[in-house]
C-alpha cells in the first residue's frame, strides 16, 4: 500500500510542478494524490494510528472523485467559455464531501458507510469518463486528439476499475479486499502513462524535456550569430571600404563600372542591415526590470498597430478581467507583443477578429492574443519556437520571431504557449508567474477598441 501512495504522490508532482500555471494540471495532481493518501490506510493502522487510518481513507474515497470529476470538466472545456458558470460547478460538486463528513460523524466518526456513499460517486465517476470520451469526439486537431486519446486510456478504465471493485463491492462485502484488483488498474495506468510520456507527452509532461533542448538550441544560436555578426560584419566593412575607393579612383567615362560598385556597394548594406536584425533577435537578452502594468503595455502595443489594422479591416477586441503590474522588462515585452500583433495580422490579410485578453490565474496571470486566421498546420506546430523555422513565405522572414518571443519569456521567469486550428486561427498566451506580480487589481473591463 505504501508503494500506492508514493508512485502517485510522485506522479501528481510530476503532474503540478513543470506546469503550476494550469488550471488542468492542477486538478490532476489534486485527483492523483486525493487517490494517493489511500495508500497511507495500511500503514497508519499498523503503527496505532487508527483515528488518522480513518481520516485518510474519508479524504481518499470523498475527495479522490470530487478531483477527478472536476478535472474532466476543466480538461473537456465544457464551460471554457463561461468562468463564472464553472466556479458554480466547483462549488456545487464539493457538497457531497462535508455532507458525507456530517453523516458519518453522525453514524460512526470517519468510518466509511459504502451506500451513501455509491450513491454520489457513482455519477462522478461516470461523468468524469463520459466528459473524458466526449472531449475526444469532439477533438478536430490530430495533435491534441492523440492526446486526448492517451488521457482516455490512461484514467477511464482506472476509473470504472475503482468504481466497481471499491465503492460497488464494497456495498455488498464491506470486507471485501479490493487492493490486488485496483492495483492491476494502478499497473497499467502508469505503464500506459510512462511510456506515452516519452513517446508523446501526456498533460505537458514532455514538453519541460522539448524546453530544455530549445533552451540549449537557442544559446547555440546566440553564441553562433554573435561569432558569425562579428565576423561578416568585418569582411563587409573591407568590401564597403574597399567599394569607395574604387569608385573615386574611376574617371567620369566608367560609369558602367561605377554603376556594378554601386549595386555591390548597396548589397553590401543590405547585407550589414539583414545580419544586424539577425543579431538583435538571437543576442543575450539583458533584462532592466521594474513594476510595469501589462494592460497599458497591451494597449499601447495595440495603437501602434491601429493604422495595420484599419487598413485590413480587423477588428480588436480587448477583455481585461484584471490588471496586474508585474516586474519585467517593457522594453523587451513591448517587442514581443508587438511580435505577436504583427504575425496575427499577417494571418488576417482579408480581414478577421483580433481578441486580446488579460485574466488572472491561480499561479499569475495570462495575456492572450488570438487571431481568427488560417492557423498553423498540426506538423508545423512543434516547432514554431525553433530559431530561423517559419511558416511564412516573405522573404525578409528569418523565422526568429516567436523564439524571440520564447526567450523574453523564459528569460522574464514566464512562459509562452501557442495553440492553433487549421481554418479557425492561433492563440498565444503569455504566463506571468504569481512571483513577479507586483500588484494584482481585480478590476474587470470589456470593450471593442
Amino acid at each position: 500500500m505504501i508503494f500506492y501512495f508514493v508512485a502517485l504522490s510522485t506522479a501528481s508532482l510530476l503532474v503540478l510542478i513543470p506546469h503550476l500555471h494550469k488550471e488542468t494540471n492542477r486538478w490532476a495532481a489534486f485527483f492523483l494524490f486525493s487517490a494517493s493518501i489511500g495508500g497511507l490506510t495500511g500503514l497508519l493502522r499498523q503503527n496505532g494510528f487508527t483515528e488518522l487510518a480513518h481520516a485518510a481513507e474519508f479524504i481518499n474515497h470523498t475527495l479522490t472523485p470530487y478531483g477527478v470529476l472536476v478535472f474532466s470538466l476543466v480538461y473537456s472545456g465544457v464551460l471554457e467559455n463561461n468562468p463564472r458558470a464553472r466556479r458554480l460547478a466547483k462549488g456545487l460538486l464539493l457538497l457531497p464531501v462535508p455532507a458525507m463528513l456530517m453523516y458519518t460523524a453522525y453514524k460512526d466518526a470517519f468510518a466509511i458507510h459504502y451506500g451513501p456513499l455509491l450513491l454520489w460517486t457513482a455519477p462522478y465517476y461516470l461523468s468524469a469518463c463520459w466528459l473524458l470520451v466526449l472531449s475526444l469526439r469532439k477533438e478536430r486537431n490530430p495533435v491534441h486528439r492523440r492526446n486526448r486519446l492517451i488521457t482516455t486510456l490512461i484514467i477511464v478504465p482506472t476509473l470504472l476499475g475503482v468504481l466497481l471493485f471499491i465503492n460497488v463491492a464494497r456495498v455488498f462485502s464491506p470486507a471485501f479486499d479490493f487492493f490486488g484488483y485496483v492495483s492491476v488498474f494502478i499497473l497499467y495506468s502508469f505503464a500506459v502513462a510512462l511510456l506515452c510520456v516519452f513517446v508523446y507527452g501526456v498533460l505537458g509532461i514532455r514538453l519541460r524535456f522539448e524546453r530544455d533542448s530549445l533552451d540549449t538550441t537557442m544559446q547555440a544560436v546566440t553564441s553562433g550569430t554573435t561569432l558569425l555578426n562579428h565576423s561578416i560584419k568585418n569582411e563587409l566593412g573591407k568590401i564597403s571600404l574597399s567599394t569607395v575607393n574604387l569608385q573615386e579612383s574611376l574617371g567620369e567615362k566608367d560609369a558602367e563600372v561605377k554603376e556594378h560598385l554601386r549595386i555591390i556597394a548597396s548589397a553590401s548594406d543590405h547585407m550589414l542591415d539583414m545580419v544586424g536584425r539577425i543579431h538583435n533577435r538571437t543576442k543575450e537578452i539583458v533584462l532592466k526590470e521594474r513594476p510595469v502594468s501589462i494592460d497599458k503595455l497591451a494597449m499601447d502595443a495595440v495603437r501602434l498597430h491601429e493604422r495595420l489594422f484599419a487598413t485590413q479591416q480587423i477588428t480588436i477586441t480587448t477583455s481585461f478581467e484584471c490588471r496586474p503590474s508585474v516586474r519585467l522588462d517593457p522594453v523587451h515585452l513591448t517587442e514581443v507583443i508587438g511580435n505577436l500583433l504583427g504575425n496575427a495580422a499577417e494571418a488576417m490579410p482579408d480581414g478577421g477578429t483580433l481578441t486580446v485578453t488579460l485574466a488572472p490565474v491561480r499561479q499569475g496571470a495570462v495575456l492572450s492574443i488570438s487571431d481568427t486566421g488560417g492557423g498553423i498546420p498540426p506538423g508545423e506546430l512543434p516547432r514554431v519556437f525553433e530559431p530561423f523555422y517559419t511558416t511564412k513565405k516573405k522573404a525578409d522572414n528569418y523565422g526568429l520571431g516567436l523564439s524571440y518571443v520564447y526567450n523574453v519569456m523564459q528569460k522574464s521567469g514566464g512562459s509562452v504557449e501557442i495553440s492553433s486550428k487549421p481554418g479557425a486561427g492561433t492563440s498565444v498566451r503569455l504566463y506571468f508567474p504569481r512571483s513577479k506580480i507586483v500588484q494584482l487589481n481585480g478590476e474587470k473591463t470589456d470593450g471593442t477598441y
